[in-house]
């Protein structure tokens, strides 16, 4: 196809015993977290397929997982009520957040890695401090009135996608709160690139573009399934293109601006009738994760393909590139690998 989207398959994760819940790339791409319903959180090389560390530590299934700009800590939270704050180069962790009363859904850094921002079923964000000692949380937005499902955070502002149907803009430099009324729950959001727009997936199998200034309504997408679970969307590294999981086991590629459906494909295997719970696109290249089942694919795009039949694979990254995570043995064999108005702060 002309459109250049990571439409190859270029290996699959395999390792978790059960679902895997969420699958992020680090800042850089150069690695990849999983989030699994076996309790645990698995770093990987997603462009060689090669495994390199379990986090255990969790008591019940790992819903979401995400690295500090530093790649020195992790974060993760799960049905289990905690937040837990890893060292990535040691395996364990450094503190267990136990703040939320019902299970956490989604957890991400701010820029500096210095906050944890938590979503829970409790209907509250709650900001944790990774340099001190306390274990309460610094700050608590508690104005949903149902559960948080997705958090996403810039250099001064949080957003928020909630089962009562908003999208909350919270601007901690200016301590002001925007709200906005989609028609049905919204299940996950993300910034565009410029950060003047919000994407939010909605359970009527909607994803709608919202302006962040005036929540106008700038371009809605389309053809794929979603009205019973929450499956995560993205947009492409230079913001050229939508896609989204899909209940129907495909993920579904559109236009930004035209809101066009430009391609679909099939990440579930023959064996499987499951939905595209979760993906993410690399910050930089033309490569994607989904996650379908306990199989994490990683897709690339044409380059990657040329590149292979040249035998000459681009984006390859050895393990000497990981300054943080050289000197220790990875814990699984290579074999496996290769079959996902307030107060201001």
């Amino acid at each position: 196809m002309s459109l250049d989207l990571p439409c190859h398959l270029s290996c699959t994760l395999e390792g978790h015993q059960g679902a895997v819940r969420a699958v992020r790339f680090n800042v850089t791409g150069e690695y990849c977290l999983t989030a699994g319903s076996d309790k645990s959180v698995r770093l990987w090389n997603p462009h060689t397929g090669f495994p390199i560390k379990t986090y255990n530590g969790h008591g019940q299934e790992v819903l979401d997982a995400v690295a500090s700009t530093g790649n020195t800590h992790l974060g993760s939270c799960g049905a289990d009520k905690t937040v837990i704050l890893w060292d990535v180069a040691t395996g364990e962790p450094v503190r267990k957040f136990r703040s939320h009363t019902a299970r956490v859904n989604c957890i991400q850094f701010n820029s500096e890695g210095t906050l944890l921002i938590s979503g829970s079923y409790d209907g509250s964000v709650r900001i944790f401090d990774c340099k001190s000692r306390r274990f309460e949380p610094i700050q608590v937005l508690s104005e949903a009135q149902d559960s948080i499902s997705s958090v996403a955070v810039s250099d001064h502002e949080i957003v928020t996608g909630s089962i009562d149907c908003r999208i909350r803009v919270y601007d901690l430099r200016m301590g002001q709160l925007n709200v906005d009324c989609m028609p049905e729950p919204v299940t996950h959001v993300n910034f565009t690139g410029d950060g003047q727009c919000v994407l939010a997936s909605c359970l009527d199998s909607t994803l709608r573009l919202v302006d962040k200034q005036n929540g106008q309504v700038l371009c809605s997408y389309t053809g794929h399934v979603n009205t019973k679970y929450s499956v995560d969307s993205c947009l492409s590294a230079k913001d050229t293109h939508v896609i989204s999981g899909s209940e129907d086991g495909r993920v579904c590629f559109w236009d930004l601006v035209e809101g066009k459906l430009v391609h679909t494909l099939s990440a579930q295997s023959k064996d499987e009738k499951v939905a595209v719970e979760s993906l993410s696109y690399h910050p930089k290249q033309c490569c994607l994760l989904t996650s379908c089942g306990s199989r994490v694919k990683v897709w690339k795009g044409e380059d990657w393909k040329m590149a292979q039949e040249t035998g000459s694979i681009p984006g390859t990254v050895d393990k000497q590139d990981f300054p943080v995570l050289a000197g220790y043995v990875p814990d699984c064999p290579r074999e496996m690998s290769l079959t996902k108005q307030w107060r201001k702060i």
